[in-house]
């Protein structure tokens, strides 16, 4: 894992902001909004393409260097005053040394007509770390997908097509890494048919490698003290070169054909809830069907989950999910209501033994501070308020949520319909369309159905062998007490506690993995209160544990659901028995790559298996399956995504000759 870094920036005498690193301004210091409207938005002819934008049509921008965030804002301003109501911006940009938010405060107020748009910006500008960040902004209707690091490492990963090039980094005299042909390939690999190109360089040997790449360059008239620009267009990839690699068809986007937007949803707890949402911000119309009186009533229905990063310090595939999944919940949570919908207060994971205080120390080199750091033990029980029997790993950005809150949130959109006591028992495809039956009952019918319902998407025969397991958990509930109330952090051993929420701390949770009874037992209380004791036997005493009667102890006890790599399963399902016939050489030749379309099941696709990380990892994993269905950038890296994939379990049966 690479570290993140903030910007080192010097300020000139006008308050602009210079990058210390590579000495050269930001923006310019005379004309910074003429010169980046003229230079990017003119170039790029937006103004005409957002004002010709369709209802539900989407212009993607893609960005070399989003330093301040300058032409981002540009951007959107042209958009809200352009394009139609139901049209949406979606703006990549990749940034090795992205600003503080401290610095980016101070940037952005020297332009003051841009504060209806830096405002919504700066809000959401928490939790900027390390990989793909989506930062989502009115209603769904504008999107920004950060790409947090070097740009030669970020664009590689990145998967889906750019319409408009903003080639922004430093000069290239002062930072040539940013003015590569590799880079350039990337920029032709990800490009649109006919995409566009704006940058503020005119230097011969950029136009060169540009054209060399497959964009036609020309130079036009400049602004201010650049007397000329360069724009182009993409004419399509350089017949020399090789081809870029395609993604394996198990793992390329199926086509979706249908000119009808609307998605049945089956399941409305975390990820149900989260990829409605999801959807309806892209203008879809939205069934969400529970089989329950209400959304949340099983595993996030709990009253208090933790924002608890398990992370490896080795960049693995689930570490990269749960950086990217940590940072866009976190955002998410800034729209609830503080101290009754969630808590801010960080979350301290104990060094509860030698081993687990090296995994620590590892990962407190791998990760930045403002992500994680270690504490002392005294540090620690200043930070938790309570004594402790060790020190540990705190994440001052985690904290807890009350997940049904969330989940309300999310389904509270106009164009989702929540539809309670609907229990898809049955799925039928009848022409075009997916039909849900309750018994002989038609519930609804739709082109696209997300199956959103933990393991209880098994019972459907297209999803009934993908190997989710259920895990029972119990939590308990203890009274806060004026003690108790000393509790300024969560704090995770074995189990966690959380600072009391509406009178009441929420303690947890048991692990069964083989009792399909969810009556709560009063062993698995004791069991509970045994991890509160190894938390913090000073925690214990103020909430005076030992003497609550155990009968009259209260909980609830769900299903975790979780896959044997630990991964989510999120993404388009296919035919399984067409699947092994199509794709038999793999039992031969694992590096074979055969050219035959994936066998997809049309429209169908899953979010589940989330096991305890389904604050964190369902509602990124509700904007993976919109940005498929909609052909978007993807807001993960491509390999992160087919590590989530439901394909990937069949790969591997055929890999072992199974």
């Amino acid at each position: 894992m690479t570290t993140l870094q903030h910007a080192q920036l010097d300020w000139d005498e006008n308050g602009n902001p210079i990058s210390r690193a590579f000495a050269d301004v930001y923006f310019s210091n005379e004309s910074g909004l003429a010169e980046t409207r003229h230079v990017f938005l003119t170039q790029n002819a937006l103004q005409e393409r957002f004002t010709a934008l369709p209802a539900n049509g989407r212009l993607v921008i893609g960005e070399t260097g989003f330093g301040t965030g300058l032409n981002f804002l540009c951007a959107w301003q042209l958009f809200d005053a352009c394009a139609a109501p139901g049209a949406r911006l979606h703006f990549v940009s990749v940034e090795k040394f992205p600003l503080s938010r401290a610095d980016l405060v101070r940037a952005l107020n020297l332009w003051p007509e841009l504060k209806p748009f830096a405002d919504p910006l700066l809000a959401q500008y928490v939790a900027i770390h390390e990989g793909f960040q989506r930062l989502v902004f009115d209603g769904g209707r504008v999107t920004l997908t950060l790409l947090i690091g070097d740009a030669l490492e970020m664009l590689p990963q990145l998967d889906g097509p750019i319409d408009a090039w903003f080639l922004d980094g430093f000069a290239p005299a002062k930072n040539p890494e940013m003015w590569t042909p590799e880079l350039f390939a990337e920029l032709a690999r990800l490009a649109a048919p006919n995409s566009t190109i704006g940058t503020f360089t005119s230097t011969g040997w950029v136009r060169r490698a540009l054209n060399a790449a497959g964009f036609k360059m020309k130079r036009v008239p400049g602004i201010g003290h650049k007397w000329e620009v360069l724009r182009g267009v993409f004419v399509g990839w350089p017949e020399a070169a090789a081809a870029p690699a395609a993604a394996k068809p198990w793992f390329a986007r199926p086509s979706f054909k249908h000119a009808e937007r609307k998605a049945l949803v089956i399941g409305a707890g975390l990820a149900g809830c989260a990829t409605a949402s999801s959807l309806a911000a892209r203008g879809w119309q939205v069934s969400l069907l529970e089989r329950h009186d209400d959304l949340a009533q099983e595993a996030s229905g709990n009253p208090q989950g933790v924002l608890y990063l398990k992370l490896s310090a080795h960049g693995t595939a689930l570490s990269q999910l749960i950086l990217s999944s940590f940072g866009h919940t976190r955002r998410l949570l800034e729209r609830l209501e503080r101290g009754v919908d969630w808590g801010d207060c960080g979350v301290l994971q104990l060094a509860f033994d030698a081993k687990e205080g090296e995994r620590q120390a590892q990962l407190a080199e791998a990760f930045s501070p403002g992500l994680l750091h270690v504490l002392s033990q005294s540090d620690a029980e200043a930070a938790a308020g309570v004594a402790l029997p060790s020190g540990g790993l705190f994440y001052p950005e985690g904290g807890w949520v009350h997940p049904p809150a969330l989940c309300r949130h999310q389904a509270s959109m106009s164009n989702i319909q929540l539809m309670t006591h609907n229990d898809v028992v049955d799925l039928r495809r009848d022409g075009d369309v997916w039909q849900a039956w309750e018994g002989q009952h038609l519930l609804d019918s739709a082109p696209v159905v997300v199956l959103a319902g933990a393991a209880e998407v098994k019972r459907f025969p297209a999803s009934a062998d993908l190997p989710l397991k259920r895990i029972r958990g119990q939590i308990t509930r203890l009274p806060e007490t004026a003690a108790s109330q000393s509790l300024k952090t969560v704090v995770c051993a074995e189990g966690y506690v959380a600072p009391g929420r509406l009178g009441e701390h929420t303690l947890g949770a048991s692990f069964d993995f083989n009792s399909d009874d969810l009556t709560p037992t009063t062993a698995e209380h004791l069991g509970n209160l045994e991890l509160l004791r190894e938390i913090s036997a000073d925690l214990t005493e103020r909430l005076q544990a030992e003497q609550l009667p155990v009968d009259q102890l209260q909980g609830r006890a769900a299903f975790r659901c979780t896959s044997p790599d630990y991964l989510p399963i999120v993404g388009p399902l296919a035919d399984r028995e067409a699947f092994f016939e199509a794709y038999a050489v793999l039992r031969k030749d694992a590096r074979q790559i055969p050219k035959t379309e994936c066998p997809w099941l049309d429209g169908l696709y899953v979010n589940s298996g989330h096991g305890s990380r389904g604050l964190i990892t369902a509602p990124l994993s509700g904007e993976l399956i919109a940005a498929w269905l909609d052909n978007e950038p993807l807001p993960l890296p491509r390999s992160v995504a087919e590590a989530c994939h439901p394909n990937r379990f069949v790969v591997r049966q055929l890999i072992r000759g199974k």
